[in-house]
């Protein structure tokens, strides 16, 4: 049975803390105790703030291109100059909004940069945005072995942001870096309950858990940015975002 444990107790994030250090403390503090098969859900917003990704606007000089994309979105052109740095192409875009292929892989909306609960270091609050992690990865990886030392039990580690989908309403929490866990689970070949062999079933297992610990989490001022996933239905093996990336030969909307 699967359980969404909240790990209450995390202080505000700031740039240079030492986010696997606080972690631990947080799980003692909730007497939380590691076991095999655990999975440690963060949300991005914390990594991202750990890692020092902060960027005030007044600090950006708009390119050419970020300006033009500015006059036909009705967005800061500053803040475009972030998402083209932050992306590899441009897909769509009307007034409000910009969707763009990452530097990651996926496709989402400004880049994942985003103004809210995010505290700057100086100056107006409103000028300071906070970009993704370079590697989220590598992030998730680095925590997951610091939380293997110290404790030794290696968790899955997720790390997880909220993204709109081009058929649906809504945000839904996705997955957008793990290690010691799957992303993809595939089915192929296993029978169902009636003995036909599945054929094409791959299963996002690592977003479905991110679409849960986000519902735990919440999008406001819940200030509940990690949680503890336990009963994962899947075996843990290594993993990587890569693995939840469809190829741009294969996905019909671009």
């Amino acid at each position: 049975m699967l359980s969404i444990i909240p790990i209450e107790k995390i202080p505000l994030i700031r740039p240079g803390d030492d986010l696997a250090g606080i972690l631990l403390n947080s799980l003692g503090e909730n007497q939380l105790q590691l076991q095999d098969g655990d999975i440690i859900v963060l949300a991005q917003k914390i990594v991202s703030k750990a890692e020092n990704r902060l960027v005030n606007l007044t600090q950006v000089e708009p390119s050419a291109e970020a300006i033009s994309l500015a006059e036909k979105t009705e967005k800061d052109a500053r803040m475009l100059e972030l998402v083209l740095r932050e992306s590899r192409s441009v897909l769509r875009y009307r007034p409000g909004t910009v969707i763009v292929e990452h530097k990651l892989g996926f496709v989402c909306a400004n880049a994942g940069i985003d103004h809210s609960n995010v505290q700057g270091l100086w100056g107006n609050k409103e000028d300071w945005v906070l970009l993704l992690p370079e590697n989220p990865d590598l992030s998730a990886a680095r925590i997951r072995e610091r939380l293997g030392d110290a404790t030794g039990v290696y968790p899955g580690v997720m790390i997880i942001d909220s993204h709109g989908r081009a058929w649906r309403l809504g945000t839904v929490g996705v997955t957008i870096g793990l290690a010691g866990m799957p992303g993809l689970v595939d089915l192929r070949g296993r029978e169902d309950m009636f003995g036909f062999h599945l054929r094409v079933t791959q299963v996002a297992a690592a977003d479905e858990l991110a679409a849960a610990a986000s519902l735990v989490m919440g999008q406001a001022a819940e200030h509940l940015p990690a949680v503890l996933a336990r009963g994962f239905p899947y075996p843990l093996r290594d993993g990587s975002l890569n693995e939840l990336i469809r190829p741009e030969d294969l996905d019909l909307f671009r």
